[in-house]
């Protein structure tokens, strides 16, 4: 295969070219010295002979998507963007290593650090998508590596947003990481499409290879796409990659968009359970604020937060709460010679005084002791109202197509901060938000689901049984 040439770097002011980073179709990717403040720095050039009216609105929208999402930790950052002397648009980005997308095929990657890496990508996947944005072009060599081994999502150069996508011409794409909708031009894209390029991307991590790439065999074009059409995913063949992983790939995966997870979101958390069930912590879900995007300057201070999928009460007010009540309760009694003391005072009183103030001190002894009995069984009523806060599920329906059945059911009323976490008959898990499960099944395939409500990670009650005998 011939590689053309790099280009000339352009001369940008404040800044010094060392040499070539890389190539592609529309541009070149630079090793610059910015004078100041000095760093090294990666430099994306757009090539002159295909700067059009197209190609920079395409610059301009990968530079405005990139300075909104680059604050995320792991998206690439970018510095600055602009035009050269020589008309040539160009951006300034931070100095990551590609070599992620080089070592998975000479060595095999630990499922540990894939399953990391899986996690905070897919955060970063979510976040665009939270923020209305399609990446496009998810695959392992758009994810880069830190000088502190963070990997992080880069190329933005064909994302799109939501809104705009069903409109949309199919562009440039890589065809082992594209969904067979995309390349079938049944759609240009969307969440869907990209769950399914996420969880091939993890899979290439995982067996060295793309998912329908023969090892050996002929891989050209035409004959990948007829392979991703079909949709039968191998094994990764690898005895340290756990079944219930593979399940997981292999369901985002699915030939069709609505047998797969609703979002990568769904597909990090199955992720998260797979680190628990190998005994790992988990990775942290990492998922901007909502409403990130409309904060403004003058309130970025109270902005600048990043909180997990699961929330919780903020640990600071907690303890503002925690010390606000242990001050009143273990504040100190000053006696006259300047003497603190938590038990009684002794000074010149008459017999008739003292008894009486012993009367007064067993009264209040004996309503302090009312008093926390009422507080246990307060609390223990509580504890028991709380348990039984979560929601269960009732009532799942079956329907049938060809070759699955789909189980679905009514929302019980969860919240943000729960999932369903399903298990069928035969022992596999799934967690999702989506109230609908789906299973591939042949004639006389009996299958049976219990769906229970998960809430950070506290199972609720399980819901009965349903079982269907499939009839092809």
């Amino acid at each position: 295969m011939v590689r053309r040439l790099p280009s000339q770097p352009p001369v940008l002011p404040g800044f010094t070219h060392i040499h070539v980073l890389g190539s592609g179709g529309f541009a070149d990717v630079f090793l610059y010295e910015q004078n100041m403040p000095r760093r090294q720095v990666a430099v994306k050039v757009m090539l002159s002979e295909v700067v059009n009216d197209q190609v920079r609105q395409m610059f301009q929208a990968e530079a405005n998507l990139m300075a909104q999402l680059s604050p995320h930790p792991s998206i690439l950052t970018v510095y600055q963007a602009s035009v050269s002397s020589d008309g040539r648009p160009y951006l300034v980005m931070e100095m990551c290593s590609s070599g992620l997308s080089e070592r998975y095929r000479r060595e095999r990657i630990p499922v540990p650090e894939v399953l990391r890496i899986a996690i905070k990508i897919g955060s970063a996947i979510e976040t665009a998508h939270r923020a209305g944005v399609l990446h496009r072009d998810i695959k392992p060599s758009n994810v880069l590596l830190t000088a502190y081994g963070h990997p992080v999502l880069s190329d933005f150069g064909i994302a799109s947003t939501l809104s705009g996508a069903e409109n949309q011409e199919s562009v440039g794409m890589s065809i082992p990481w594209s969904a067979p909708e995309v390349l079938m031009d049944e759609s240009p894209g969307s969440i869907s499409s990209e769950v399914w390029s996420f969880a091939a991307t993890v899979y290439s991590l995982l067996a060295g290879r793309s998912p329908f790439e023969l090892v050996g065999g002929s891989n050209k074009s035409a004959e990948l796409i007829h392979r991703i059409g079909q949709a039968k995913v191998q094994p990764i063949g690898r005895p340290d990659v756990p079944a219930t992983l593979e399940r997981v790939l292999k369901k985002a995966m699915s030939r069709n968009p609505s047998h797969r997870p609703a979002s990568v979101l769904e597909v990090v958390r199955e992720l998260q359970a797979v680190e628990t069930e190998l005994g790992l912590p988990q990775t942290p879900i990492e998922v901007a604020m909502d409403d990130w995007a409309l904060a403004t300057v003058a309130d970025m201070e109270d902005r600048t937060r990043v909180r997990g999928v699961a929330g919780a009460a903020s640990g600071t007010a907690q303890r503002r709460r925690r010390r606000a009540v242990d001050a009143g309760r273990y504040a100190p009694i000053n006696t006259s010679n300047g003497q603190s003391s938590g038990a009684s005072i002794t000074s010149a009183r008459t017999p008739k005084q003292t008894r009486s103030m012993q009367i007064l001190a067993w009264s209040l002894v004996a309503t302090a002791v009312l008093v926390l009995a009422l507080g246990a069984t307060a609390t223990a009523v509580l504890i028991r109202s709380n348990s039984g806060e979560i929601p269960t599920v009732s009532e799942i329906e079956a329907s049938q197509t060809s070759d699955s059945i789909q189980f679905s059911w009514p929302d019980p009323g969860i919240t943000a901060d729960d999932s369903y976490q399903i298990v069928t008959s035969d022992g596999q898990s799934s967690i999702q938000r989506s109230p609908a499960f789906v299973v591939d099944a042949q004639d006389g395939d009996r299958v049976c689901i219990t769906v229970t409500v998960n809430r950070s990670g506290t199972p609720g009650p399980p819901s009965n049984q349903k079982c269907v005998v499939f009839s092809g």
